[in-house]
């Protein structure tokens, strides 16, 4: 049985080991292909599940003296959600300046005006994500899949966990609560963190203008960098494939919703015929069932190139972390797929430190006591670890996300592309996601022929739409541009 030390400050560990390609490259190299800058003399804890996150962060909020700066995908009018309304009532009642930016979509099912109004009426200031805006067709597809509690300047939670009922599980039916993992961060790098959130503000409404002061003071030996992905930046998926081309012994990866592209994919692969240990942990049941069976479709490849692929016997596998060499470690937000890497807000943090890569191995290999390995064909190898209750298909359903299904679109392109152009090999776990899309292509022809309007009429209204949404932010570009035009002419 691996044991793991709950709630341990970690730091470096004393003594040198041997220098790894990891610690050569960590610094300046790590800073320009994340494009975030190392943070160094911050304390890192490592919070395992609801249990031990929640009561952190509402503590956070409790002893709050001057702001909270709350950021979550889901904030969910449930009973956790309320008690997170609670405190932050009572905070913002003895002066305490309380934000909350939550997702538009990913709220939609799990709270609704009246919960945002009372927030509102307690002086909380509350901001969406997002929301549907005729100006912009397509702008439903980048989401704020951040997970971020900023308390004071002085100490941070990010990590995974939405603010739901799912992430504590339901011990009345013996269901257990959904796997993550976050982070509790004291140190200069707090400051960081309300930089990410100050920036995520500003792009729901008008921007902070006070200036916000965080304390800098070192809290411990830890170096790392906070990563807050933007749509197009992909800066985490730059530093996720460096890691998996120079990793040299072991990566260990854990991932809720994993449908990689062909080029990281292909790191994973070729790390693991090169010696190296690659192993991800994934979900035995998603509440995506379409999405989980994209990610199955992806393991053929990756189990032939010898990467071992194992599934979480319980509810939900929500975590997103990596570990390498026992040096690199990564908790964060983003999921291995497009949606994550450049449509959505994410956040995620980077650690260079031995010590915290223990404890992430360990943590790992506790996980791994609850999971099944999957063989090449998708049969499962076992050993089968203990199978907690599943839920309810409604429990395992209802979290779904915009960006999780264009992930899924993704995948499901990937594998007609591959059988139409011949470009790689398709693997018997891909065979359900072409009947998919043959069964939808068939019945599209067949509604084209019965029914042409069906078909010509939304097209053509999305059409429409789309062209006026141009029209309109050209006429905008134009009048910045005779705006900064008569400016010039002013000049003397």
């Amino acid at each position: 049985m691996v044991e793991r030390v709950k709630g341990s400050i970690s730091g470096r560990q004393p003594g040198r080991a041997a220098r790894s390609a990891l610690d050569a490259l960590a610094g300046s190299a790590f800073s320009r292909v994340a494009e975030a800058s190392e943070v160094c003399g911050n304390a890192v804890r490592l919070l395992r599940d609801g249990t031990e996150n929640f009561p952190r962060w509402l503590a956070a909020i409790e002893q709050a003296e001057r702001r909270v700066d709350l950021e979550n995908y889901i904030l969910a009018d449930d009973g956790l959600g309320r008690q997170f309304a609670a405190a932050l009532a009572v905070a913002a009642k003895r002066g305490v300046r309380c934000r909350v930016l939550y997702d538009w979509m990913g709220c939609r099912r799990h709270a609704s005006t009246s919960f945002w109004t009372r927030l509102r009426k307690h002086g909380i200031e509350v901001r969406s994500y997002n929301p549907p805006n005729l100006k912009n067709p397509l702008g439903w597809i980048s989401r704020d899949h951040r997970k971020l509690l900023c308390v004071d300047g002085v100490v941070a939670f990010t990590g995974g966990l939405c603010i739901a009922a799912d992430w504590l599980g339901d011990p009345a039916r013996e269901i257990p609560p959904w796997r993550d993992t976050a982070l509790e961060i004291r140190g200069p790098a707090v400051a960081h963190l309300e930089a990410a959130f100050i920036d995520s503000w500003s792009v729901a409404g008008p921007p902070i203008v006070e200036e916000v002061e965080s304390r800098n003071d070192v809290a411990g030996a830890i170096d790392l960098w906070v990563i807050p992905g933007r749509p197009d930046s992909m800066g985490l998926y730059r530093l996720g494939q460096l890691v998996a081309e120079i990793v040299q012994q072991r990566l260990w990866l854990s991932d809720a919703y994993f449908v990689a592209t062909t080029g990281y994919a292909r790191a994973l692969a070729g790390a693991a015929r090169a010696g190296v240990d690659v192993r991800l942990l994934v979900p035995g049941v998603t509440n995506l069932p379409l999405v989980g069976s994209l990610s199955r479709a992806g393991y053929h490849g990756l189990i032939e190139a010898g990467v071992r692929v194992f599934e979480w016997n319980g509810p939900m596998m929500h975590a997103k972390t990596a570990v390498a060499d026992g040096r690199w470690s990564r908790v964060g937000s983003s999921n291995s797929n497009l949606a994550s890497w450049i449509s959505n807000r994410e956040l995620d943090i980077a650690i260079h430190d031995p010590g915290f890569a223990k404890e992430m191995e360990a943590m790992f290999e506790q996980d791994l006591l609850n999971a099944t390995e999957i063989g090449s064909m998708g049969t499962r190898i076992g050993p089968i670890g203990v199978t907690p209750g599943l839920g309810s298909r409604n429990q395992r359903r209802r979290m779904g996300s915009a960006g999780r299904l264009l992930a899924g679109a993704v995948g499901v392109g990937s594998a007609v592309s591959a059988t139409l152009a011949q470009h790689r090999d398709v693997g018997p776990t891909e065979m359900p996601l072409l009947i998919l899309a043959a069964s939808v292509l068939v019945a599209l022809a067949v509604l084209g022929a019965i029914v042409p309007g069906a078909i010509a009429y939304p097209l053509s209204l999305v059409a429409v739409w789309v062209a006026a949404s141009l029209f309109s932010r050209a006429w905008h570009l134009k009048g910045r541009q005779l705006h900064r035009n008569a400016q010039t002419e002013d000049e003397p």
